[in-house]
């Protein structure tokens, strides 16, 4: 009787140390980071950053997470420091230091991104949250404060990474100065708003070359004099689309829309709307995706962070050629030489219009995607339910980018030709990340 015990109770002991710890079933469910990259995003559309600063709030919080996940996981996961060249060693841990490095990544992110974002401490709250459920699900002290100290030292030392990207000195360059010259852009209404981030072209980008590493071809030059000139036509082209729009295509201009903030104007009342910026878009879409293949903890973090890097370099590079380019928008031409009751579908933003931010980004976080989720991975995007606007369906990502593109010419903010280079260059930018940085070993 005493051997059937000794043998049941032996049973038991190893059925108990093979049990899954309950921690690890709530901090390394990869449904708990994108909920935690959806805070931020959440606190990005709240206080109203701009498309490509949001992209720089995602790109350095998800590196971070990431950093701390290739630590961890060294046999599956390459470090990013050495791939992006400017990126110095992360810092190690003790190696008698006891760390849970899922729970890390997410601090990591939180720190950073409570770093990048304003008003201080935004994210405070979130982790204190975050820390609780550790807790509450069984996390041994030890465990815990290891991984607390190991995610600051890495938040610190990509936020002192981050300070060597020009950002700060951006703040306080000269401000963008508008030329009442033909062809050129010039504030629209209802807002007129200045010149938006005029100098985010010099960024530091984390893979390209420089931030003219890819130029296409100059548009199509001034000229409305002549009624069949590239330049008249791509106007009345985008005139006559807004002006027989269908039913679909609206939708796919408000789906598209993501406009960070939109003046409404109602007689003589004026209000703000937000959505997500274009950068904030794809990362839900990485969230959806991610979710769909049921991808573990660690897999996503890599994903969402090769893509946020996409998104960061495209606006850099788009944003160069924006303002190199200084195009100017349909609005302005229509208005002034077609009709001037004029109204494009959706709100002009506050830059000049060559190339199309929204295609190029796309297509660079399409590429990404296309290479780690599938090449034909159909999906439902459901992102803008919550601003009220129904889901849309694509058997690709790269749909996804030609419609977000296509998307611009129906809102009437975008020539036809600037969505479809756009679209180019981003794919451009998403296979140079793709053939940069190795993630996965």
């Amino acid at each position: 009787m005493r051997s059937f015990l000794f043998c049941m109770t032996g049973a038991l002991f190893l059925l108990a140390s093979c049990k899954k710890p309950d921690y690890e079933k709530v901090i390394h469910d990869p449904e708990l980071y994108r909920v935690t990259v959806k805070k931020l995003n959440d606190i990005v559309l709240e206080n109203n950053f701009p498309p490509v600063t949001a992209s720089r709030n995602y790109a350095y919080a998800n590196i971070a997470a990431y950093q701390v996940i290739a630590a961890g996981d060294a046999a599956h996961y390459n470090t990013l420091s050495g791939q992006i060249k400017h990126l110095p060693p992360t810092p190690k841990a003790s190696k008698d230091t006891a760390i849970d490095y899922q729970f890390a990544s997410l601090l990591a992110f939180c720190y950073v991104g409570n770093a990048v974002t304003f008003p201080e401490g935004s994210m405070d709250q979130y982790v204190d949250g975050l820390k609780q459920k550790a807790k509450d699900a069984g996390m041994p002290d030890d465990l815990f404060e290891g991984s607390v100290n190991y995610a600051n030292k890495v938040a610190k030392s990509i936020m002192k990474w981050s300070k060597g990207d020009n950002y700060l000195k951006t703040r306080s360059a000269s401000k963008f100065t508008v030329k009442q010259q033909d062809g050129r852009w010039i504030p629209t209404p209802p807002m007129y708003a200045q010149a938006l981030e005029a100098h985010w072209g010099e960024i530091r980008p984390m893979v390209l070359d420089s931030t003219a590493q890819f130029i296409p071809p100059d548009p199509p030059a001034f000229d409305v004099k002549n009624k069949n000139s590239k330049f008249y036509l791509q106007a009345l082209e985008v005139k006559n689309i807004v002006d027989s729009l269908t039913k679909e295509q609206k939708h796919q201009a408000d789906f598209w829309d993501d406009n960070a903030f939109k003046l409404n104007v109602v007689g003589h009342a004026m209000f703000a709307t937000k959505k997500f910026s274009p950068g904030g878009h794809w990362m839900n879409i990485t969230g959806i995706a991610t979710r769909a293949k049921k991808m573990d903890f660690n897999t996503t973090v890599s994903i969402y962070t090769q893509t946020a890097i996409a998104l960061f370099d495209g606006f850099i590079n788009c944003w160069y050629l924006k303002y190199r380019s200084n195009y100017v928008r349909p609005e302005t031409i229509i208005t002034k030489y077609i009709n001037p009751d004029w109204h494009p579908y959706i709100q002009t933003p506050p830059f000049p219009e060559y190339s199309s931010g929204h295609a190029v980004i796309s297509s660079a976080a399409a590429e990404v995607l296309s290479n780690r989720i599938g090449d034909n991975f159909a999906y439902t995007d459901s992102s803008e339910s919550e601003f009220g606007i129904d889901p849309m369906s694509f058997k690709s990502f790269r749909e996804a980018a030609k419609s977000a593109a296509i998307s611009r010419v129906y809102g009437g903010i975008h020539f036809k030709n600037a969505c479809i280079i756009g679209n180019k260059q981003g794919a451009q930018i998403g296979q140079l990340v793709l053939k940069k940085l190795q993630l996965k070993k």
